[in-house]
């Protein structure tokens, strides 16, 4: 009941942050579209641990956000530099390294972090195992064991 409750929530809080609307027959078009998705979901049994919000400490995230906006402006500096640079100082390479995430939506959250930041695609993801197309070496060597990784891993509530 718990996850059906924070999935209700959480899909009528998304529908709002999307359409920005406030007017009473939207508000109840959104949330009986909310209703419909959870009852659907419990009818189907697909609403599992890992897909609930409740694994995820979320005042953290909350504070994550900005960090990762922030990785991701410096990110975007740092390939505007090297796209303009008269030479070119690109050395794409793949890098291979183990994330420190227990659960799916940490693995998640720390694969797509990477992708959103400029010069890096996570290419492969299993647990235990991250393979990474870095736009340079240094970006590449930095992600095993980065602060990214740790942050990440401090969103898990076990």
């Amino acid at each position: 009941m718990v996850r059906s409750l924070t999935t209700l929530i959480g899909l009528f809080l998304f529908w709002l942050l999307l359409s920005g609307m406030f007017v009473p027959f939207l508000l109840a078009a959104g949330l009986g579209s909310a209703i419909a998705v959870v009852m659907f979901t419990r009818r189907l049994d697909i609403i599992a641990a890992e897909a609930t919000p409740t694994y995820l400490n979320w005042f953290k995230f909350v504070a994550y956000c900005p960090w990762l906006i922030k990785e991701i402006m410096v990110a975007a500096w740092d390939v505007t530099k090297r796209i303009l640079h008269p030479k070119m100082p690109i050395s794409p390479t793949m890098v291979e390294f183990s994330p420190s995430q227990t659960t799916d939506t940490g693995l998640v959250i720390h694969a797509n972090s990477i992708t959103l930041t400029p010069g890096t695609i996570s290419v492969e993801v299993e647990r235990g195992r991250f393979l990474v197309h870095a736009l340079s070496r240094e970006g590449g060597a930095s992600l095993a064991g980065s602060e990214m990784d740790s942050r990440c891993t401090s969103l898990e509530r076990h």
